[in-house]
């Protein structure tokens, strides 16, 4: 397949790139710091310098991939950021320019608490995490409006705390539910999802909870 990958100097997206190159897929990676794209393998992806905030410099290479993979993300937790919703809408306005119809984009299990969960981690949850992480998931929670009111074949990933861990292949989900005891999936398990999943159409237009 013709994949067009955002973020992929990041933990996730770097295990994304990896696996894409090596299951033979042909890439295109959008980085601001294209020298921070670390690649194992002698594959080599077509890199495109520019910024997801600043559409001009990438939209008109949209067209033409089979799908549109998502690892943005945001590293300041102080300030409020608009990667997350504002990236977002100028990758769907672009797709929806060129025709591409495939979009795979990742969020968080921290939006929401599952009404099951256990007490405590219903606290730890809605007194650490949502609030350490409040203008970032402020952000997912606008990006996932605007993903599932844009009409195009979207998949939204909330995978629960992120590891570092090897990719094993085994890992639990859940399309449009809770998955029950969510704990934690590595990075590199949770890009396996994402690639072999861009064809599953049971994942379509959902949002899908992935754990370990």
């Amino acid at each position: 397949m013709k994949l067009l990958i955002f973020g992929p100097t990041g933990g996730t997206g770097a295990q994304l790139l990896t696996q894409a190159l090596g299951a033979g897929h042909n890439v295109t990676v959008v980085a601001r710091n294209p020298d921070r794209i670390t690649i194992s393998d002698h594959a080599r992806p077509t890199v495109i310098t520019a910024d997801v905030l600043r559409p001009q410099t990438w939209e008109a290479a949209v067209g033409g991939h089979d799908a549109v993979l998502s690892c943005l993300g945001s590293r300041d937790r102080k300030h409020p950021t608009t990667v997350y919703s504002q990236g977002t809408t100028n990758i769907i306005d672009a797709m929806r320019h060129t025709g591409a119809r495939r979009l795979v984009c990742l969020s968080s299990a921290g939006l929401e608490i599952p009404p099951e969960a256990p007490l405590p981690q219903r606290l730890v949850t809605r007194l650490l995490v949502q609030r350490l992480y409040r203008y970032g998931y402020a952000d997912m929670t606008a990006m996932e409006r605007v993903v599932t009111a844009s009409g195009i074949d979207w998949t939204i990933i909330r995978p629960p705390m992120l590891t570092d861990g090897r990719l094993t292949g085994r890992y639990r989900a859940a399309a449009n539910q809770h998955l029950s005891n969510p704990k934690t999936i590595s990075r590199a398990d949770l890009a396996h999802y994402m690639l072999t999943h861009i064809e599953d159409h049971e994942t379509w237009q959902k949002t899908v909870e992935v754990s370990s």
